[in-house]
Order: C-alpha cells, then structure tokens, then sequence
C-alpha cells in the first residue's frame, strides 16, 4: 500500500537500487543531491539488494548532507533490480517517480526535466543515456552503447505511480538487469497509457570494465528475452528482435551434424560441417570487429567468443522456453 501524502510530501522521489558498488553509488548520489530542483521537492531512496554496511555508509553520509531527503530501504539478499525497484516505488511519497541506477550520474536538470514532462499530461517519460565510448570500442563497449537508443530503460526514466499501479510494477521473475524495464514499457504501450521522451532529462552512463570473454556470459540474458516474449509477443517482434537468430542456431546444428558424423564413421560429413562450422565462425568474428578494437588480445577473444557465443545463446533461449512456457526461439 503506498504512504498516505500529504501537502509536504515531495514531488517526485527517485529509486536506485544496488548491491555491492559503494563507490559507484556514492557518485551516483552525489549527484542527485546536487540537483538543480529544490531539495524539498524530491527524495531519494536506495534499495540495498546486499545489504552490506559500506553501502549502507555512503547513503548515511548523503542523508547527512542536508539536501534532500536519503532513505535506505533493505530489500533482502539477492532478489534482483526488479524487486527492489517495486520496493522503493511502492515506499515513495511523491505521485511521480524516477528511476535511475547506482552507476549513471544524473545531469543537474535531470529531475527538472522529468517533472515538465510528466506536467505536461504524460504517464511516463524517458530520459537521454549518454554513453561515451572510444573511438575503436571493444565489442563490449560497443554493446554497451546501444542503451543510447533503448526506450524507458531504468536508467532514466519517470512513471506517475498510478500508471506503475496499472501494470503492477516490475515482474520480480527477471532476476538480473535486463528487459524488466522493457515488460514495463511494454504494458503502459498496450493499455494506451500516455508516454513521450523527455530528451532535457540526461543522465551519463560510463561504460563499467568488464572481464575478458564477458558476452558469453551475457547470454544468460536470453533466459529473460523468453519472458518477456512470452508477456508481449507482438511488441517483443516489432521492438526488439523479429526472427530469431538462425545463424547461432545453424553454427550448433553444423556442430551436431559434425559431431553425428565423427561418431557414425562418416567422416566426410563430419569434416565438411566443421569446415562449414569454421567458416561462419571466422565471419561471425569478423563482423563482430568491425569498426571495433583490433588489439591482439581483443581480436582472440571475439575469436574465442563468436564459437562460443552460439550455443550459449541457443542453450539459454531453449532454457527460458522451457521454463516459461512459450514457444520462444
């Protein structure tokens, strides 16, 4: 049940939720205490999915700051960004609520903008992500750049609480950062719900380091893609992905048929997928540089990783068809 408001209560609050990233909290946070709107027209409140005490500091010394209101809430150990978020929106006094997350920095006119425009009559409104990247990005960066163009990612974005009501919040089925803001998305589109951009409102997003051969274990990502198709098949085609990827699911089936081959004794067979298998490997590597790093150490791990990238993704769409009951491939 959401506080009961009164005519003190702020006018928007923001909710971040983290777990173990002091340091990229405190950035984070200090920059929205530092924000151009009067203090008490807004309230912070963190969402610890850890918790941990060296997180819990760094918000004790932003509450002590006097700027605006920093309140931390304990969402339990591990239950991922989409639980905590519904227990920071549903905790907020204000009608509006901004989301952003603990590593992107918040412009000064971020909530500034937001506020205009939910004013304006909108149920929703999403922010400008500025995500600087090198000239020659390493094919994670460049990944990671991609958020520039996604709509009502959490990293900036702003609901009236009535329109979060109306869709029930953030499934707490995705468990890690992906497409939980998407499902979102998706269910204020289908019930009409008034949304636009708010491109005033900027928040940068710094690319974190990453550790080597990283996209494999992105794949796990597509556990999530099953869900969400699952609740919005038509928006999750035209939005995000309309056939699915054929390519990975022809790099395992040249796998098998080799494999089937080596152990039947037909060895041409078998020579003759992995040849097959090898070649789409070499062009899946090649397109992935493209425009990106060519350092020796980068270019062995996109080698390394478009052979293994293919049946990681097939294992973990196959496995969240499984577990989500939907024909999803």
């Amino acid at each position: 049940m959401a506080p009961a408001s009164s005519p003190l209560d702020p006018a928007i609050s923001v909710v971040i939720p983290t777990r173990g990233r002091p340091d990229l909290l405190a950035r984070c946070l200090k920059a929205l205490v530092s924000q151009c709107l009067d203090s008490s027209r807004y309230e912070i409140i963190v969402v610890d999915d850890g918790p941990d005490a060296a997180t819990r500091e760094v918000i004790e010394v932003a509450a002590g700051a006097g700027g605006p209101e920093v309140r931390y809430l304990a969402a339990g150990s591990g239950r991922g960004p989409a639980e905590a978020r519904n227990l920071g929106w549903r905790a907020a006094r204000a009608p509006a609520i901004a989301f952003t997350d603990d590593d992107c920095v918040p412009s000064r006119s971020w909530l500034a903008a937001g506020l205009e425009a939910l004013a304006a009559g909108f149920d929703g409104a999403c922010g400008q992500l500025v995500v600087p990247i090198s000239e020659t990005p390493t094919d994670y960066e460049r990944d990671a750049a991609a958020l520039r163009d996604a709509e009502f990612v959490t990293a900036n974005c702003f609901y009236r609480r009535e329109a979060l009501e109306a869709v029930g919040g953030f499934d707490p089925r995705f468990r890690m950062a992906w497409r939980e803001d998407s499902d979102v998305f998706f269910g204020m589109l289908e019930r009409g719900l008034g949304l636009a951009c708010a491109p005033g409102a900027l928040v940068l997003h710094p690319v974190r380091p990453a550790p080597w051969g990283i996209s494999v274990r992105q794949q796990r990502k597509n556990l999530f893609n099953a869900l969400l198709y699952g609740k919005h098949p038509r928006l999750y085609r035209q939005r995000i992905q309309r056939l699915p990827p054929l390519r990975y699911y022809a790099a395992v089936a040249l796998l098998a048929v080799a494999a089937g081959g080596a152990f039947t004794g037909a060895w041409l067979l078998a020579l003759a997928s992995l040849l097959a298998w090898a070649a789409s490997t070499v062009a899946f590597t090649l397109r992935r540089l493209r425009g990106a790093s060519h350092a020796v150490r980068h270019v062995v791990e996109m080698a390394v990783t478009s052979a293994l990238i293919p049946p990681a993704a097939v294992f973990w769409r196959l496995l969240g068809a499984v577990r989500f009951r939907v024909p999803f491939l």
